[in-house]
């Protein structure tokens, strides 16, 4: 089986994001997204707010953030809360190509964390797609591993089954559904649950809303 070329994936994800983003109206990029606290542009900016700083820089946030991911990424967002969406536009069309902490794993953190910020924005305005099989397929499949999403602690001792796209992984009760929305409910997003089913799904269901409630905003 040939490897996914994990940075090309990554840089048309990118590419794809942009393109909705220069055709948001001003009341689209002020909107809620499905992250905690964050509206569309700061997931927008979110999305390329690593990829310029160098290795010391993106340590002494990680330290300044406590080294939890929500606050990390609040304080690496922090230098863009004053951009306009047209220079947020610019900033992601000087980083199609993901350098940096997201191009770590060849590209695999800017491909999970673009689409999946990708889809949370778009599922907050109701602006659906549908992500090309083998970018999905690799997504899912690099989530379940990625320290910073709670996607590994989520489906511990579940089976994932995509019914659209004949993805499957773990073992037991089974949660089912379009790959994408298992990608989203995995990785926190409770907004995603309606459109799964199976056995697991309460399962699924009260680990996501726990952790909502214990640590709120931490699945930005």
């Amino acid at each position: 089986m040939t490897k996914p070329d994990l940075m090309a994936m990554a840089a048309q994800e990118r590419a794809e994001l942009l393109a909705l983003l220069r055709g948001l109206t001003e009341d689209q990029w002020n909107a809620p997204s499905l992250c905690t606290r964050w509206r569309v542009r700061d997931v927008a900016a979110h999305v390329v707010s690593y990829d310029e700083l160098s290795a010391l820089a993106t340590v002494g946030i990680f330290l300044r953030g406590g080294l939890r991911p929500g606050r990390v990424n609040d304080v690496a967002l922090d230098r863009y809360r004053d951009l306009t969406p047209s220079d947020i536009v610019d900033l992601l069309a000087r980083n199609q190509r993901p350098s940096g902490l997201p191009a770590g794993f060849g590209g695999g953190i800017a491909m999970t964390d673009g689409t999946i910020h990708h889809q949370d924005i778009r599922r907050a305005l109701g602006m659906q797609r549908t992500i090309p099989q083998d970018r999905l397929t690799a997504v899912l499949d690099f989530s379940l591993a990625a320290p910073t999403l709670p996607s590994k602690r989520n489906r511990r001792r579940l089976r994932l089954v995509a019914t659209d796209i004949g993805w499957s992984s773990g073992d037991g009760d089974e949660v089912t559904g379009p790959g994408e929305a298992l990608l989203m409910a995995v990785a926190g997003r409770p907004h995603a649950l309606s459109e799964l089913g199976g056995d697991g799904l309460p399962t699924l269901r009260k680990r996501i809303n726990t952790r909502l409630t214990n640590l709120p905003g931490e699945y930005t």
